[in-house]
């Protein structure tokens, strides 16, 4: 019997491998497993336990993305002691999605076509428009470094009252780029910065725009993305847009 702080000793058998460039984080595999071997992590299904896993591969075909599959390598044996105290556990706890939060499922929204666009009314008035978003979720804490849609990307970083202040913000600024929004005043700073420099570290990003309002507290949000930027050891063409309390654009450069 190993004792906790042994270490476990491991053996060749069957155990599931995620390929997390393909996995979206949809969450199916979670439900799937009926051992809890998995859990979606900063928006990435993984392995919560090697010794979780049976190695069956039930979760494979609940897998939209083919980001499962089945290796044989040395891991630590199945343990089903272990799994029955960790479903025991899990039943008393608050019962969340699979893929945790909801605003964390990550989704990519299809963009207008080159005809839709061309024939597009020219003036506004008494038409109906359409958003400009093209990926889900938008807000800086919940967006993995990882997120598919970041990828090539030109960004636009807005500090969050700027969505309000803005009226023509889908038209003007959104057209075209990846959306990130985060409140400098009262969102976490270093997490913000370390999440900037993973994603100019990993994604490719050709341009950054960030749009703030006049107001002193929001100027820390250009702040935020040069220090990720420069943690990164990146050099990105980055546009500042500073918004008037009326929504007016005060400076752009």
């Amino acid at each position: 019997m190993t004792r906790e702080g042994d270490v476990m000793e491991k053996i060749l058998r069957k155990i599931i491998e995620i390929d997390e460039a393909l996995c979206n984080g949809c969450g199916n595999c979670v439900t799937g497993c009926a051992e809890g071997a998995l859990q979606i992590i900063d928006g990435k299904a993984k392995v919560v336990s090697e010794t979780f896993c049976d190695g069956l591969g039930a979760c494979i075909g609940e897998c939209p993305m083919d980001a499962l599959r089945i290796v044989e390598r040395e891991a630590p044996p199945f343990n089903e002691e272990a799994v029955k105290q960790h479903l025991a556990k899990k039943e008393k706890e608050p019962e969340t999605m699979p893929c945790g939060c909801p605003s964390a499922h990550i989704q990519i929204f299809d963009k207008p076509s080159a005809c839709a666009e061309a024939n597009k009314p020219k003036h506004f008035d008494n038409v109906e428009q359409e958003s400009a978003l093209t990926h889900w979720p938008i807000q800086i804490k919940l967006i993995p470094a990882s997120a598919p849609f970041l990828k090539g990307a030109d960004l636009l970083v807005l500090a969050d009252c700027t969505a309000v202040a803005f009226p023509s913000l889908h038209r003007d600024l959104m057209k075209g780029k990846v959306v990130m929004m985060g409140c400098p005043k009262f969102d976490d700073v270093q997490e913000y910065v370390q999440k900037f420099a993973d994603i100019f570290n990993t994604a490719g990003i050709k341009s950054v725009t960030v749009a703030v309002m006049e107001v002193p507290c929001c100027s820390g949000m250009p702040v935020i993305v040069k220090k990720g930027m420069e943690a990164a050891g990146m050099n990105v063409p980055m546009t500042e847009i500073v918004l008037s309390l009326r929504g007016k654009i005060l400076k752009s450069s």
